[in-house]
């Protein structure tokens, strides 16, 4: 089978970015810094959301599944700064060719990563091929909107109208599947700052579990998997999570419908 990657980021604000655009002093904290970014996008937006330039990675959680099974794990360690997560990214692209799978990964993390990459002088020669290296890529590639190396499934099913999208917590619990556990996007800053980097990777993994099981229903729905295969790789993604010895899986488990 074609190696299956399905990715989440997790952002907060690039404050050394923001000091430097802004020029504001050395002696601003990183919190003062944050707010006076989110003051300005409010005043301009109505929302505190920063553009994608000025978000920075705090983590990348990915769900691989190959003929050896299905895996579940967040990027590097907590310890790794936002440069190795992003190689490490861009490293299983290179050895795997994945079909890339997310919710909103056009919109959001793959620019993201983008910009990031950019900033540190990443390569990432597979990802960005259009064809100059491997023919194949020409027709189908990981950059094209509507190529399929990457489906996000959030605007495959709206079908690219943003007017339509849908939230991934809503649409997975819709389906029985658990949901978002323990925090939301607009908690990762906060948890951050008081040194929470785990809980903002087992809450980046839960929903590239998620993203999979809803990624799975896809196929169903398409003819890409028979309702007998679904259910095996339903019981597959269960059974893997049950062997898990983070204590958040046994909470995602509980939360399918019976």
């Amino acid at each position: 089978m074609t190696p299956i990657l399905v990715f989440d980021i997790e952002t907060i604000p690039d404050v050394d970015g923001i000091r430097r655009l802004e020029d504001l002093p050395a002696t601003l904290d990183d919190a003062a810094v944050a707010e006076h970014a989110f003051a300005a996008r409010r005043e301009k937006t109505g929302g505190d959301f920063l553009p994608h330039h000025l978000q920075r990675i705090a983590a990348i959680s990915c769900v691989f599944r190959d003929n050896n099974g299905f895996r579940v794990r967040s990027l590097g360690t907590p310890q790794d700064n936002e440069a190795t997560l992003i190689q490490s990214f861009y490293r299983v692209i290179e050895k795997y060719t994945p079909q890339l799978v997310s919710w909103n990964g056009g919109g959001f993390d793959l620019p993201v990563l983008h910009y990031r990459a950019l900033v540190y002088g990443i390569p990432a020669t597979r990802y960005w091929d259009l064809g100059e290296d491997d023919r194949e890529f020409k027709w189908n590639n990981y950059i094209a909107r509507y190529h399929s190396r990457h489906t996000d499934l959030m605007d495959v099913l709206a079908m690219y109208q943003a007017r339509a999208n849908a939230p991934l917590d809503a649409l997975a619990k819709l389906c029985g599947f658990p949901g978002k556990l323990g925090m939301d996007g607009s908690q990762v800053w906060p948890a951050f700052r008081d040194g929470r980097i785990d809980e903002i990777r087992n809450y980046c993994e839960t929903d590239v579990v998620n993203t999979y099981l809803l990624y799975c229903r896809f196929q169903l729905m398409r003819g890409g998997l028979t309702p007998s295969e679904y259910a095996d790789e339903i019981l597959l993604v269960k059974n893997a999570l049950a062997l898990e010895p983070a204590p958040h899986w046994a909470e995602y488990l509980a939360g399918f419908d019976a």
